[in-house]
């Protein structure tokens, strides 16, 4: 009798919708045969509603919107549905299980509970199918419920869209990638030649020459950028043959190629690839070229001890012999500067030096060229024996300075200390009878122009512009300096009266430039020309 009435109530159940029956895990088999009775008996109505009802109307005349209307009929359909669900979850005592013993809700059950209602079509309408291979999952695994799917809310608490629920790994469709239009990578995939490709560089476009890979192909790349003429792509390819050749093949036909070979020297000077480019040099067998960038390298030393160092260093490369006594002199005159630089300044910090309290040093003498050593000593250390090193005519026989630059550093440098004495004694000079005069290896028009630039007193400037030989020259230079005695004496030796006339108008009354003059005039041994 038992079995009989489970056959029925099983039977029964299948008739109705899909669904599972809440089954308290307390109850007994015995119990659960009333309840079942009286369920079934109150659902034969509500099948019969079913089935005798229809979800179309009958065409009516109102006025009310056809598209408002299922709107509002769907809005109807999603409330009673939310309410379903909500019944259904607020049952927490009871665990909903299907016959098949799997929980209401999860991913598998739905797929079954689907996969049946596409079979029974003369039945209610069938949920949307989900593609899945998910295999049965217990419900401590699973993380979806048939609420979740409507309502967007997992069973751990965090809410989600209806959309993100279905869009899960496990149920997600992909779309096939779609491939790319062939105008968007021709640039890098097209079998372009050598010329080809150089041409196109030229045009900006981007190329790939990676795919450059056998040395010829390399190497009509770097003869078409030379025919090219094109300072740009000629670089860029030389990068990327050095990048791929090996130092030897490149060096060697970079050798034949003396364009390129240009470009790369320049490239590897700008990069400051100096292991690089000593190797380039030596290989190619430029040891002058060589040595000279190994000199150059003491531009980048500040510290002057470590610069005197590696000048001395540099003594034993392979330089030219003029070039060699550069470097000689250049080493010499650093380690000679930094013995007089400790020197006078231990000696300013003293005050011993009346000339240092008087004219303060403004910058260093380290690194300071030839001339500006020399111009230093004749300013500071003029009057010094020739055996030190500081001293001025030392430095001139050290360094093999000429006469006439010897002199006109010295001339400028005691002009500037207004020292007028020592300036007459560059001048002053004795024949083999004992005689003295006034000699220089410069034009006095420049000694003059030298001596009015420092300010040189009247007296003085009268006395040089006196030795200029041509007298219009002198005239002039007279005439604009007001040495009125030099233009009154020219004019005297030229017999010119009407000059000397007209001059005499030029000074001032009474003065005794204008005395002079009129004596001149009076004067009647002198036979004039006009």
């Amino acid at each position: 009798m038992l079995c009989s009435c489970r056959i029925r109530n099983h039977v029964l159940t299948l008739l109705q919708l899909p669904g599972a029956i809440a089954r308290p895990a307390s109850v007994t088999e015995e119990e659960d045969e009333d309840p079942l009775q009286s369920k079934m008996m109150k659902s034969k109505p509500d099948e019969e509603d079913y089935w005798n009802s229809s979800k179309f109307k009958a065409f009516t005349f109102d006025d009310e919107d056809d598209e408002f209307s299922r709107l509002k009929e769907s809005k109807r359909a999603v409330n009673s549905i939310r309410g379903l669900v909500d019944e259904e979850e607020d049952e927490d005592d009871v665990e909903k299980v299907s016959w098949s013993g799997e929980p209401v809700g999860s991913i598998s059950w739905s797929v079954r509970e689907t996969a049946a209602s596409n079979q029974r079509t003369d039945r209610e309408p069938a949920f949307p199918k989900i593609n899945t291979d998910t295999q049965t999952i217990g419900k401590s695994h699973s993380g979806y419920s048939l609420s979740s799917l409507f309502k967007g809310k997992t069973r751990g608490g965090n809410f989600q869209s209806f959309t993100d629920s279905l869009s899960d790994s496990s149920a997600r469709l992909y779309a096939p990638e779609l491939r790319k239009p062939k105008s968007e990578y021709k640039d890098y995939v097209s079998d372009w030649s050598p010329e080809e490709t150089v041409h196109r560089m030229q045009q900006g476009k981007t190329v790939s020459l990676e795919k450059f890979r056998s040395l010829q192909d390399k190497l009509l790349l770097l003869d078409f950028s030379v025919s090219a003429h094109d300072g740009n792509v000629i670089t860029a390819i030389l990068i990327y043959l050095k990048r791929t050749l090996s130092k030897e093949v490149l060096f060697r036909e970079l050798d034949s190629r003396q364009t390129a070979l240009r470009h790369f020297i320049h490239y590897l000077t700008e990069t400051r690839d100096q292991k690089l480019l000593l190797e380039l040099l030596r290989t190619l067998g430029r040891i002058e070229d060589m040595v000279l960038l190994q000199y150059k390298e003491h531009l980048g030393i500040t510290d002057e001890n470590k610069r005197r160092d590696f000048l001395k260093s540099c003594l034993s490369l392979a330089f030219s012999p003029e070039d060699s006594a550069h470097v000689q002199d250049h080493f010499t005159l650093l380690e000679r500067q930094i013995i007089i630089e400790a020197t006078d300044g231990q000696a300013e910090r003293g005050g011993k030096s009346e000339i240092f309290q008087k004219f303060p040093r403004r910058a260093s003498i380290l690194n300071m060229p030839l001339i500006t050593t020399l111009y230093y000593c004749c300013f500071y250390h003029y009057n010094e024996p020739e055996g030190t090193y500081s001293s001025p005519l030392n430095i001139r026989h050290t360094f093999r300075i000429s006469e006439k630059q010897y002199f006109v550093t010295a001339l400028a440098a005691r002009a500037k200390l207004k020292a007028w004495s020592d300036v007459d004694a560059l001048f002053t000079c004795r024949n083999w009878l004992g005689f003295t005069k006034k000699k220089s290896p410069l034009s006095f028009h420049r000694v003059v122009d030298i001596l009015q630039k420092n300010s040189a007193p009247t007296q003085v400037l009268q006395e040089y512009v006196g030795l200029v030989d041509d007298a219009d020259t002198r005239t002039c230079l007279a005439q604009k300096l007001k040495c009125h005695d030099i233009v009154i004496n020219t004019y005297r030796d030229l017999k010119d009266r009407k000059l000397l006339l007209g001059y005499r108008g030029k000074v001032e009354k009474g003065s005794a430039e204008e005395r002079k003059i009129n004596e001149l005039l009076a004067n009647t041994q002198i036979r004039w020309k006009n």
